[in-house]
């Protein structure tokens, strides 16, 4: 059986209308920046809903003895935000993300055997740079399971790409637009996210 990327859209009112915010031409920076680090914070919430390493634990209340759920705080997680583009987007989630480990500049040398990886876009237009992304973690072993994508905004010729070459990964997103234009932006998309941002990257000289 063929195997099919796995893209998911959680139909949540507010990951709904923080994405209208963010795509608004007229939304002011700091506005921008606040959408972006909602987006993470719901998008992150439904990625772990099916994911994060649990077990059933028993308590006791006040009054008696129950059972219930934990996590498993000994699977080592690692949070890696794509900079700059997603660091609102890891403000967000680092809200649901309290014990992850932040991986900033890239991913480390070493993965552990049992560690899950959250890779964080701003967006993914072409996939070229999830591509990338997802050899190099290939290289350190990390397989799809243990991978999960959270991204503001996707694009279908990017997700066709993607599905084409690495089609076991889940991918969850605010959107999936159809288009990109002659200049490989997504349509309709949110335009430049460093720019939407307010964020200035360093020119070589």
């Amino acid at each position: 059986m063929a195997k099919t990327l796995r893209v998911v859209v959680p139909p949540h009112p507010l990951i709904a209308h923080w994405l209208t915010v963010l795509r608004h031409q007229g939304t002011p920076a700091p506005l921008c920046r606040t959408a972006m680090e909602e987006l993470g914070r719901w998008l992150t919430y439904e990625a772990l809903r099916d994911w994060l390493p649990h077990r059933r634990d028993t308590v006791q209340t006040p009054l008696a003895s129950t059972e219930g759920t934990v996590i498993e705080a000994g699977v080592p997680l690692l949070a890696v935000p794509i900079l700059p583009g997603a660091l609102h987007l890891w403000e967000g989630a680092r809200q649901v993300l309290p014990n992850a480990e932040l991986c900033l500049g890239g991913l480390p040398e070493a993965i552990e055997t049992q560690a899950g990886v959250v890779l964080l876009l701003d967006q993914i237009s072409q996939g070229d740079d999830l591509i990338d992304l997802l050899r190099s973690l290939e290289r350190l072993g990390v397989e799809a399971p243990r991978l999960r994508v959270i991204t503001t905004l996707t694009a279908s010729p990017g997700l066709k790409r993607i599905g084409e070459t690495y089609p076991e990964i889940t991918i969850h997103t605010a959107c999936i637009d159809a288009e990109l234009d002659e200049q490989q932006r997504i349509l309709p998309g949110i335009g430049d996210p460093l720019q939407r941002l307010g964020i200035r990257t360093s020119q070589a000289t």
